[in-house]
């Protein structure tokens, strides 16, 4: 099997923590063929970020999304870098603090994820737009 790499373009989200696995999987041509390897996920972008947790409650995104609202905060009196709106320096802090990657064992044409895990969309600005992801799939 060996390499295969392709860009995966999220449709824009609302800010918040959203499940895409279905939306990744779907436009990963190569993954079927791949019976043991590594899925590497990484996002272009420095206001969004990629995550694994829970799949089956939605109260878990939302209380996530406010979480990190409190913890990083718009209009803090200390940020410098404010052109870009409110949102934006703290969607950088956040992308810092979750990450811009993940990297996903692979065994028999699937991610080898929890019971419960799913693959998170963390958009961190109000209107952030399409997300490109870079997929980069090794195995045999």
């Amino acid at each position: 099997m060996g390499w295969h790499q392709t860009t995966i373009t999220l449709d824009p989200k609302p800010r918040g923590f959203h499940l895409v696995t279905r939306d990744v999987l779907a436009q990963l041509p190569a993954l079927p063929d791949c019976r043991i390897g590594l899925l590497h996920l990484f996002i272009q972008h420095t206001s969004a970020s990629l995550a694994v947790n829970e799949n089956a409650d939605p109260d878990v995104r939302g209380d996530l999304e406010r979480h990190f609202n409190v913890m990083v905060p718009e209009n803090a009196p200390h940020y410098e870098h404010t052109m870009e709106g409110p949102d934006d320096m703290p969607a950088h802090i956040k992308n810092v603090l979750i990450g811009p990657s993940l990297t996903l064992p692979v065994r028999d044409g699937r991610p080898v994820l929890g019971t419960w895990q799913g693959i998170y969309l963390c958009e961190h600005r109000d209107h952030g737009g399409a997300r490109r992801i870079v997929a980069t799939l090794q195995g045999e």
